[in-house]
């Protein structure tokens, strides 16, 4: 059991703070609280100063901890972050899981629940629903799978390591003890937390990859759009890439058609990186148009098979993305509109003459961060203790996922890749129809236990395809009885049922790849250790301490046969429609020192279309990257050279590439009513900067977001468009009264922060390309009320300035002069779990909010917001870092919230108004620098 042997009680006192000021006023903020819940809110009698406070980590003085081989040195700056020192690598990865459970352990322990389908056990049968949808996938069987199986035998004893940290710092605490949510919990259930395990860390891997999958979404949706929307509708709101505006991340080198490898030199790319974002140029792309035969399909390689099937897939579909909503995010949105920046700047174009790289991957807002800023150090490195690596990790996952070594930098950016493919499989008795043949399914029985509750059992079926997601969902069943397919389709017989297939739920090598990469030394190491990197497929960019830049895309990404792009749901009795393999490293996109000297990824197209494989067909397109390339090309120009603080301002820019197109054009159109008058004068010399304090950016956003509403919004099937909002329509494949006029009352299905058109830079680019064509279809809308209707671009386009202004009005204010944009795109941190659910002073003790922010949807300074749902932010940059390889102790890093995971700790949101401001903290990595930065010293002996 650990115990303290040299603390002194003035230090335990200040334990979690960085030294007795700061130990005293959270102390005074603890007191002021407990007084408040006392005096007059539920449950208040049962909080006290002790149990707020008795989790807070000690952070000073010394602990004992069986199983050590030597002492740890763990040093702690102002801001709570800290830095292992040990001799060993089994002591350093101890360490590791000891400190993130001090700090984290609440979060730690609801994500191994979640990635094993095992919620109920803490949240009770509310999440019983979700628990069987995540049996369903299996992750946490795959992760047993990939331990027992495919790890190397050093990853496994790392893991081990790490357990053996955090199950020490368990060691004889009751819940209360470890994390406030564990006493609010009390009020509910007795649930205590069980030990950790080697697999708990594994499966954490498979909900980031989850949420970072691909194009699941995009299938979905492109099926459901077929119930009112034909092919070419479907199309318009699909475009290709524009490749010929924005630029794909590869740009020198290419694939070689005689050696059937991808070479870094001799491609096509001019490396030039032309355009200001808005550009010129038809930006058409191709598409092998193929297909599915269950398509809606769409021109450009989105599909051209027969609509009655999609028709018919429609209620399975709708079941399942009610299944999904409901599902508890990871890291990202459930999946849709998941972004992220980086880029890496050679020391040709650089104040120091080393390279710069810069990160900030865009994810879901959460508290705490998903991210746990740490350094990981071997007093010598040697073959005893091989690393010494500093960035972001995962609390419960030993290594560091982002960061930088001694030798070596990298970044993450989600790749895009499609890794996931949705099935239709018809069902017979125990099996399913593959070919000319009856499968028998492959099955399995589990056990769900639930908090208060009779346990559950449910049966899972597996084809050759994967899981069955309809069997989680009386709806999908019922559906699939009554799917409407073409002729070719074998006969319905008990209904059709939904597969996934999925790189995930085979058993991989990542684990290995984050310790590799953690240890790399140069531009070969990386390139090897980013093999083992298989899901979820990443972009990774790369920068040394030799000058040297690159890039590289590794992943398991499945070829399919020519039938079957990936775009919509396929025929799983259909042999055609399989996957065939999997894409050979060596063919796989790569960069390594380009001429042009620097590279961008942010979630652009990866290769031009001259690329052999369908990678994707549903890129980001290209609004960040292409204002990142136009940044650094205008820093860069007549010689000019970009410093730390460049790339800390770009990853800052608020430029709107939308504005740019737009705002010209509604200026030109005459409103007429003063008011709305007064509201379009303030696009008159706006800059296109999303700041928080501008007025003129929060009506254009506001326009935006009505010119969606009224020529696509309104066009789409109620399974797309936000819960509640309810349109009389034209009846289609409906029941309910209609009016005078034939039209019924349709209410919108999805949730606010994943309906459509959600604004993001997809739609930019169906915006841009309809912009010639003044009299399509889409820019046609109704009349309400007073408000006129349109029946072309420039009207649809007045009515919107006009809602706009009626819409701010009634949001902000009448007086102009008091709007701004950071009134309406507010930030709200809630804490997991029961900062969403619990009862009213909980969520109060543990949320935090707002914050008015700038930025924006496909902007650099990614605070993303749902056009459809409303302005608030929905994902941001979850943390930003700029790593100076000629000087390693002047990075710059900062997270969203905090070290600690504990309420009213000093750490829990110590970043958040520092990131807000766009301001980046000290990167202590040295040991002199980490020595100098800390304010508490523990020691770790054995």
């Amino acid at each position: 059991m650990p115990t303290d042997t040299t603390a002194a009680s003035t230090g335990q006192q200040a334990a979690g703070t960085s030294g007795r000021k700061k130990g005293r006023k959270g102390r005074l903020v603890v007191l002021v609280l407990v007084l408040a819940l006392i005096g007059g809110v539920a449950y208040g009698a049962y909080w006290s100063v002790s149990t707020v406070r008795a989790s807070f980590p000690q952070t000073e003085g010394s602990i004992t901890l069986e199983g050590l081989s030597g002492p740890v040195d763990v040093r702690r700056d102002g801001y709570g972050i800290p830095q292992i020192y040990a001799s060993s690598d089994e002591d350093l990865f101890m360490a590791q899981g000891y400190v993130q459970a001090q700090d984290r352990f609440y979060e730690m322990d609801v994500r191994r629940h979640m990635t094993s389908g095992r919620l109920s056990e803490m949240f009770g049968a509310g999440q019983v629903d979700n628990d069987a949808f995540l049996r369903t996938l299996g992750w946490d069987r795959v992760a047993k799978q990939e331990y027992e199986e495919k790890l190397s035998p050093a990853t496994k004893k790392y893991l081990q390591a790490y357990a053996k940290g955090v199950n020490a710092y368990l060691e004889g605490k009751d819940g209360k003890d470890i994390s406030l949510e564990y006493a609010a919990l009390g009020f509910e259930n007795d649930y205590a937390p069980g030990e950790w395990t080697p697999v708990d860390s594994v499966a954490w891997l498979k909900a980031m990859a989850w949420d970072l999958r691909g194009n699941m979404q995009d299938e979905i949706d492109r099926a459901l759009l077929t119930s009112r929307l034909g092919p070419k509708q479907i199309a318009d709101l699909y475009p290709s890439y524009p490749y010929g505006r924005n630029k794909p991340i590869v740009q020198e080198g290419g694939y070689d058609e005689g050696s059937g490898t991808f070479e870094a030199e001799g491609g096509s790319g001019d490396g030039e990186g032309e355009g200001d974002g808005t550009g010129s140029g038809d930006g058409t792309g191709s598409g092998d148009g193929a297909g599915s035969e269950l398509g809606g399909g769409t021109e450009g390689g989105t599909g051209s098979g027969a609509e009655g099937d999609a028709a018919g897939f429609e209620g399975q579909l709708t079941g399942l993305q009610r299944v999904l909503e409901d599902l508890p995010t990871a890291v990202g949105v459930n999946g849709d509109g998941i972004g992220s920046n980086s880029w890496v700047v050679s020391g040709n174009h650089t104040v120091s003459g080393k390279p710069l790289l810069a990160n900030d991957p865009h994810l879901s807002a959460s508290l705490p961060s998903v991210w746990y800023q740490m350094g990981l150090h071997c007093r010598s490195v040697s073959d005893k203790c091989r690393y010494d690596v500093t960035g972001y990790t995962f609390a419960g996952m030993p290594g560091v996922i982002i960061g930088h070594n001694q030798d070596i930098a990298w970044g993450l950016t989600n790749s895009g890749v499609d890794v996931t493919d949705l099935y239709l499989e018809k069902i017979t008795g125990d099996g399913y129809q593959y070919g000319d043949k009856v499968v028998p399914f492959e099955t399995r029985e589990e056990t769900i236990k639930v908090a208060g509750g009779a346990s559950r059992k449910i049966v899972i079926r597996e084809t050759n395809n994967g899981p069955l997601l309809s069997d989680r969902s009386d709806e999908l069943v019922k559906t699939g009885k009554k799917a409407a397919v073409e002729s070719a389709a074998p006969d319905r017989g008990d209904g059709y049922a939904v597969a996934l297939r999925w790189t995930a739920l085979d058993p991989g090598r990542t684990m290995d790849a984050v310790f590799a990469i953690n240890r790399a030394k140069d531009w070969d190491d990386f390139r090897e250790a980013s093999e083992l990197f298989e899901v979820p497929s990443q972009n990774l960019v790369y920068a040394d301490t030799e000058g040297h830049i690159g890039y590289t895309l590794p992943g398991k990404i499945p070829t399919r046969a020519k039938k079957h792009d990936g775009s919509v749901p396929a025929p799983g009795w259909d042999p055609d429609y399989e996957w065939t393999g999997w894409v050979d490293q060596d063919e796989l996109p790569y960069e390594f020192d380009p001429e042009r000297g620097y590279i961008v990824t942010a979630n652009q197209a990866v290769v031009d279309e001259d690329y052999p494989y369908t990678l994707t067909t549903d890129w980001g397109y290209g609004a960040r990257s292409q204002r990142i390339n136009d940044l650094i090309q205008s820093k860069i120009k007549d010689g000019g050279k970009i410093s730390t603080d460049d790339m800390r301002q770009m990853q800052l820019d608020n430029s709107s590439s939308i504005a740019k197109l737009l705002v010209p054009e509604l200026l030109k159109i005459d409103v007429g009513d003063e008011h709305v008058r007064e509201a379009q004068k303030l696009l008159e010399g706006w800059d296109y900067t999303q700041d928080a304090d501008s007025a003129a950016a929060a009506y254009f956003n506001s326009v935006w977001r009505n010119i969606l509403k009224l020529s696509f919004g309104h066009k789409l099937p109620k399974e797309l468009r936000v819960k509640g909002q309810c349109l009389w329509v034209e009846p289609v494949n409906t029941t309910g009264p209609a009016d005078e006029a034939g039209k019924v009352r349709e209410c919108g299905q999805r949730s606010a922060s994943q309906a459509q058109p959600d604004g993001g830079d997809r739609w930019f680019e169906v915006v841009r390309r309809l912009m010639a064509d003044e009299d399509s279809e889409w820019w046609t809308t109704p009349k309400r009320g007073t408000r006129p209707g349109a029946e072309n671009r420039d009207e649809l386009f007045k009515r919107a300035m006009i809602d706009a202004r009626w819409e701010l009005t009634a949001k902000l204010g009448k007086d102009i002069d008091t709007w701004n944009w950071g009134r309406l795109h507010r930030l709200f941190l809630d804490n997991q779990t029961l900062g969403s659910d619990g009862p009213g002073f909980v969520k109060y003790v543990l949320n935090r909010g707002p914050w008015k922010l700038g930025g924006g949807e496909a902007t650099v300074n990614a605070t993303g917001w749902n056009a459809a749902g409303g302005y608030g932010v929905v994902w941001v940059p979850s943390m930003r870092m700029v790593v100076n390889l000629d000087d390693l102790d002047k990075s710059r890093w900062i997270n969203l919230t905090g070290a600690s995971g504990h309420a009213y700790n000093a750490h829990y949101v110590d970043q958040t108004d520092k990131w807000a401001e766009g301001e980046l903290l000290e990167w202590p990595s040295s040991e002199k620098a980490v020595e100098d930065a800390t304010t508490d010293h523990l020691v770790l002996k054995p």
